[in-house]
Formats: C-alpha cells, sequence, structure tokens
C-alpha cells in the first residue's frame, strides 16, 4: 500500500551536483520539481575517500550561480560537501534522499513512479517529464573471478586506518588505484598494486605519477604489471604474470577497476544505445533521450566512455534541458 501521491511537472533521478543543477534550472524556469535518489544528497561524493582533493577548481563546481568557497586551489570533498548542502538550502530543494525507485511507467505528460523508502513504505508520483542524472559510481567493474564475493574485497576506498599493518592487494593503476595505494602505504599496510597494462597509466595526475613510481622503485610498494588476479582466498590471492602463477598472502583486495552506469535501468525505460561505448540514443541540445519526455543528464549521456563528463561540464546540462522543457511545457 503506497504512503501518498504526488504530482510534479519535472521529476529528477538523482541528486548529485548534476541532477541539483538540473533541479535548479527546471526550478528557476518556474516548475514543479523534485529530485530522488536512492543515498544522501550528492552521494557519489560522500562515498569518495574521505581525504580526496579535486583536481578541479573551486569555480569549475559551482553550480546554481552560488559561489564555492574555498581556502585551497583544488577543494576537499568535505568543502564540496558543504558547498552543496548550502546550495540546496539556499534554493530550498524538494530532495527525497533515501527511496529507490521501484518501477517506471506512463508516458510523455504522465509518467508513473513508485519509490521505496529506507522503511518499507511505498510512494507514488506522477510526472509530466523525467530527468535521469543517476551518475554511474554505484555499480563497479567487477573482475569476474572466484572470491570476489568474499568480504575482503572492497571496491571502495575511503581512508587507509583500518589497514595499518595488513597485506592490501590494490588492483588498478589509474588515479585511484594510485592514490588509494600511497595512502595505505603511508599509513602502514603493506602494498602490492596489480596492474594488467605496463605500467602505471600515463593520465594519473601529474604530482601523484611520480610519487607512486618512486614508491615503486624503492621497493616501498611492490607492483606487478601486465599481471591479473585469477582467484582470491580468504588468505591468499593467486596472481598471473609474466613470469607465471604466483600465491601472495592477502588480508584484503581493493579492485578499483572503474564503475559503469546502470544500463539496466535505463533500458527499462526503453532508453536505446549506440556503438561500443553504449551511449544513450540522446538529441545532443535538449538532452532528451529517444523515449520523449526522458531526458538524460551527465556522466550517463557518455556511456561507457566515463571520463568524457566531469561536474566541470555536466553542471550544464541542466539549462539545455531547461530550455528545451520551457518550449515544451509552457
Amino acid at each position: 500500500m503506497t504512503e501518498r501521491n504526488y504530482s510534479f511537472d519535472v521529476l529528477i533521478i538523482g541528486a548529485g551536483p548534476t541532477g541539483l543543477a538540473c533541479g535548479i534550472e527546471a526550478q528557476r524556469a518556474g516548475f514543479r520539481v523534485a529530485m530522488i535518489d536512492k543515498g544522501c544528497l550528492v552521494n557519489s561524493l560522500f562515498h569518495y575517500p574521505a581525504n580526496m582533493t579535486f583536481f578541479t577548481t573551486p569555480e569549475l563546481l559551482e553550480i546554481g550561480d552560488i559561489p564555492f568557497p574555498s581556502a585551497n586551489q583544488k577543494p576537499t570533498r568535505h568543502e564540496a560537501l558543504e558547498y552543496y548542502r548550502k546550495v540546496a538550502e539556499h534554493y530550498k530543494l524538494d530532495i527525497r534522499q533515501y527511496e529507490r525507485v521501484e518501477q517506471i511507467t506512463g508516458g510523455d505528460g504522465d509518467f508513473r513512479l513508485r519509490t521505496q523508502n529506507l522503511h518499507g513504505k511505498q510512494f507514488d508520483y506522477t510526472a509530466k517529464k523525467l530527468i535521469l542524472a543517476t551518475g554511474y559510481y554505484d555499480l563497479p567493474n567487477l573482475l569476474n573471478i572466484p572470491g570476489e564475493n568474499l568480504n575482503k574485497v572492497l571496491h571502495y576506498y575511503r581512508e587507509p586506518h583500518p589497514f595499518f599493518d595488513l597485506d592490501v592487494i590494490v588492483v588498478g593503476g589509474k588515479n585511484s588505484a594510485a592514490i588509494a595505494a600511497l595512502e595505505l602505504w603511508r599509513h602502514g599496510a603493506r602494498v602490492t598494486m596489480v596492474h594488467r597494462g605496463p605500467g602505471i597509466h600515463s593520465h594519473v595526475k601529474y604530482w601523484i605519477k611520480p610519487d607512486i613510481e618512486n614508491r615503486i622503485k624503492a621497493g616501498e610498494v611492490k607492483a606487478y604489471f601486465n599481471t591479473e588476479i585469477k582467484d582470491i582466498g580468504p588468505e591468499c590471492v593467486t596472481l598471473v604474470t609474466p613470469d607465471g602463477e604466483l600465491r601472495v598472502h592477502n588480508d584484503y583486495v581493493f579492485a578499483l577497476t572503474g564503475y559503469h552506469p546502470d544500463f539496466s535501468f535505463l533500458e527499462a525505460i526503453g532508453i536505446e544505445f549506440a556503438g561500443k561505448d553504449h551511449r544513450p540514443i540522446t538529441d545532443a541540445q535538449s538532452l532528451e533521450s529517444n523515449v520523449k519526455g526522458v531526458y538524460l543528464a551527465g556522466v550517463i549521456v557518455a556511456g561507457m566512455r566515463t571520463n568524457e563528463i566531469f561536474i566541470e561540464n555536466g553542471r550544464f546540462h541542466g539549462r539545455q534541458i531547461a530550455e528545451h522543457l520551457k518550449q515544451v511545457l509552457h
């Protein structure tokens, strides 16, 4: 039994920075708007490493014409969380946190959604238009090997303290893996990196790459390149190296191999994809998908090419969509 029915002009699924920007622009255009997120406000940012520093500058993270105050040239995760909370408060955005969308039916002008919150209560919504800004950070790229389901295997890195004096493997060779390996080593973990590529990726941040490479060269962080994990056991991991199989003692594995959008959620709505990158079909100007009345915003527009859209450019999608909404709803 549903608790309550709600009706809006525009419903936005996802309350990350891009979703917030969409909500602000649609609200400015005079529409009744709400945002629904299965997690908390800017849920992906909340799950970033606790000590993370952004690669970009504060002004490139701004939304809604609200300045991002920061004492640092590159803002921290903590500052970003504070900033987006303040923006949500300033615009009095209607954000339904910890509500998972269970079903979407209907069509353009009369979409019907059913959600469920943390306490198992169900809610029904109707909306004329939908904006999907669901990001990609919730679904890790799996290794698909035996033992990956063990509790010791983690696809997200938060902070180093719990891994002091333990044997830790970090899988990957890009930014997240390099940063995690360095932090873990500096806080007393015995770190081994495993990467299927020939070395640390060339796109790793310019101040991180020489740091991790020097640690590897000094033998402070072990590294196996051109190597993959064959299986993961409770106390050991089997590596397939260029010199053959190797079994190493291990307490935890961080599989930091990237993430991908929830394509099955998009497919269930009827959204179609193009090319090997699984890029959703959208109008370049309005960002309306092949499903009339459903707009896409943020990184999901790029499909598997998640390195093409960030907060810095995804934050403008709200304006593009709002301009089209003003044409079709007023």
